[in-house]
């Protein structure tokens, strides 16, 4: 497990500032790692403290929350407070974060034993695929004898994907429908899946490639080899002691008390209070116990504020942390500081049809500056600006590239932005003298 300062290293890699909501957010995960050390009883005492980031669009609330959990590949779900409605309402019921918690735990969980009997699993499906390949190439050359000599050949061969794109005929279990109905407790049932396991299901010959029979019958082994029980008591383990719900928008079920929508909202408020509080949920893995699972939550709070929010659920987050908002010099660090920043998405992106792209130092500043005038005099999205003005900037590049072109070396530079963004430029112009 790595330490706070390990673990702000590793979010610095990929999203610029926020030092405060960083620090935050690795306490929070490291004092994961410190309870487990500590004797049950006392453990079981020790809750997560939750946390509010706050700050406009596009600052990094979501990405922090994601990266964090990505680095010990915990499950993770992002939810927005808005979708949800009170208890007795047509709508998604909030016992539904949890329930999409330990899917995404199902799903780590699985992918981690697969990985550990994907070679056991291949050897049976080679010897499925093989023995419907091999009567086939044997038929293709009746001139050679059935010798070991042709069938250490075939094996070669097939080893090294040279009949990949061949195509053979395979037995393969037809998946049920999934149907989706809503219970009385606003849990979701889902046919396809309990009439898949009441029967075995009908199983249809189909053509593929090699290729596509190799995934399709891993999937069917591995399913084979792996225990439904202990995958299910394994993620909803993971779940309820690694789990990091990322609820976006809780501003916006913070309204004030002059707005007529108030009644609803405060409902959705008092129904997540149980589930942050710590209760019981059941899915249809298991009953999952949420009172070990952190909660994040964010919101720009422009019009409301967090004292806005019910009592008790302020209480159940402690840690309340401002996040800055981005000016030009944050935006030039994340045209080029972080891992796979967005140059470089675009370099590689081009590369592809043959463009071989380059970013001065002064295009750099030119871009951060454009994009700081522009959420200064428009709507402030923060770093999604860039997203905006590099594919506006690159526009013209992208359209006209092809593979089948050579390659090309295009430099951007001032010169470049100033001329293609003039329109933008000219606009921010002309609202200097506007009284």
């Amino acid at each position: 497990m790595m330490t706070c300062k390990e673990i702000v290293k590793n979010l610095d890699m990929y999203i610029v500032g926020q030092a405060k909501a960083k620090r935050a957010v690795a306490i929070a995960l490291r004092n994961r790692y410190r309870r487990s050390k500590l004797p049950k009883e006392l453990s079981d005492e020790i809750t997560p403290k939750n946390i509010i980031l706050k700050g406009p669009t596009g600052v990094g609330k979501t990405e922090i929350a994601r990266r964090l959990a990505k680095l010990v590949n915990a499950p993770f779900v992002k939810v927005e407070a808005t979708k949800y409605t009170e208890v007795g309402y047509v709508g998604r019921d909030v016992e539904s974060m949890i329930r999409d918690l330990v899917e995404a735990s199902v799903r780590i969980v699985r992918q981690e034993y697969t990985e550990k009997i994907k070679d056991k699993a291949s050897v049976v499906v080679d010897k499925k695929i093989t023995d419907i390949l091999y009567p086939l190439k044997k038929a293709n050359k009746p001139e050679e004898v059935d010798t070991e000599k042709f069938r250490q050949n075939f094996y070669k061969e097939y080893e090294k994907g040279l009949y990949n794109n061949d195509v053979i005929d395979i037995d393969v279990k037809e998946q049920p429908k999934q149907i989706n109905l809503l219970d009385g407790g606003g849990g979701e049932i889902n046919i396809g899946q309990i009439m898949g396991g009441m029967f075995k299901g009908p199983r249809k010959i189909k053509k593929m490639t090699v290729e596509r029979a190799k995934e399709i019958l891993l999937e069917e082994e591995c399913e084979k080899m792996i225990d439904p029980d202990m995958l299910n008591k394994e993620a909803i383990f993971r779940a309820e002691q690694e789990g990091i719900i990322f609820i976006d928008e809780i501003d916006k079920i913070a309204a004030k008390k002059n707005n007529g929508q108030d009644v609803s909202r405060e409902g959705v408020q008092r129904d997540i209070l149980p589930i942050v509080e710590g209760s019981v949920v059941n899915t249809k893995y298991g009953v999952v116990h949420t009172d070990y699972i952190l909660f994040i939550a964010a919101g720009a709070f422009h019009i409301a504020s967090v004292s806005d929010l019910i009592p008790e659920l302020q209480g159940r987050f402690p840690i309340q942390v401002e996040l800055d908002s981005l000016d030009k010099n944050d935006f030039k660090k994340i045209l080029t500081i972080p891992q796979n920043a967005i140059t470089t998405q675009y370099e590689q992106l081009l590369k592809v049809d043959n463009i071989d792209l380059e970013f001065t130092e002064d295009a750099i500043d030119a871009i951060a500056e454009l994009a700081a005038d522009e959420n200064e005099t428009n709507e402030n999205i923060g770093a999604r600006r860039l997203q905006t003005i590099m594919e506006m900037l690159l526009e013209d590049i992208s359209f006209n590239a092809s593979e089948e072109n050579p390659v090309v070396k295009v430099k951007i530079d001032r010169q470049f932005v100033v001329s293609t963004m003039k329109d933008l430029i000219h606009t921010h112009d002309f609202k200097k003298y506007v009284l």
